[in-house]
């Protein structure tokens, strides 16, 4: 007989490049079974696509997606287009956790003229305000156009953006010293104390 509490819960690793569950908070325990999902070929996903066109994962099969650093690959007039697939493929009670760039920090940065200078050091180098605004400038000169960006979030207009299509509540905010945003957002209305446990376990 199977001990359906001892299933895996499963979380759709969206635009996951060669990452995998190792180190993201709250998903990287054996609770969690991983599906890695990407365009690229090349990173060996298990399901490969686009955030606009995830025909290949079924409806309400997750109860989680991550998404670190993709959204903003994609056109303006395409985010709601991905979040209507996220919406899609979530279960009732499913959540996203998702982080991008903080537009907001880094154009003060433009603001005081410092568009080439390195803000901090990543695994792929130095990165500056111009690399958060059009995508690393080093994997597009490789060829990994797959890497541009073409929009980018305040997190005002994230949050906007997943409520607009249909979530019930987002929790989240900036990190202005890692020049990124996070937010978790739900499907259904949770209770204040669930939310409260979610965000401790997925936010950093």
């Amino acid at each position: 007989m199977i001990d359906y509490k001892k299933i895996m819960k499963k979380f759709l690793h969206v635009g996951c490049g060669p990452q995998n569950k190792t180190g993201l908070k709250g998903f990287s325990s054996s609770d969690w079974q991983e599906i890695r999902f990407d365009i690229d070929p090349k990173v060996n996903p298990d399901i490969r696509g686009t955030l606009t066109d995830m025909t290949l994962v079924a409806s309400e099969s997750m109860e989680a997606i991550f998404s670190s650093h993709n959204i903003e690959h994609l056109f303006s007039h395409e985010v709601p287009i991905a979040l209507a697939e996220f919406y899609r493929v979530l279960k009732p009670q499913g959540i996203v956790v998702i982080t991008c760039p903080d537009l907001q920090i880094v154009c003060e940065a433009i603001a005081q003229d410092k568009l080439l200078d390195p803000l901090y050091e990543s695994s792929a180098g130095p990165i500056s305000p111009i690399d958060i605004l059009y995508g690393h400038r080093g994997h597009l000169a490789d060829g990994n156009y797959y890497m541009a960006h073409k929009c980018g979030f305040t997190y005002s207009a994230l949050s906007g953006a997943f409520l607009a299509a249909g979530f019930k509540k987002v929790i989240g905010g900036r990190r202005p010293g890692n020049f990124d945003l996070w937010l978790v957002a739900f499907k259904a209305i949770p209770t204040q104390g669930y939310a409260k446990e979610i965000t401790e376990k997925f936010l950093p």
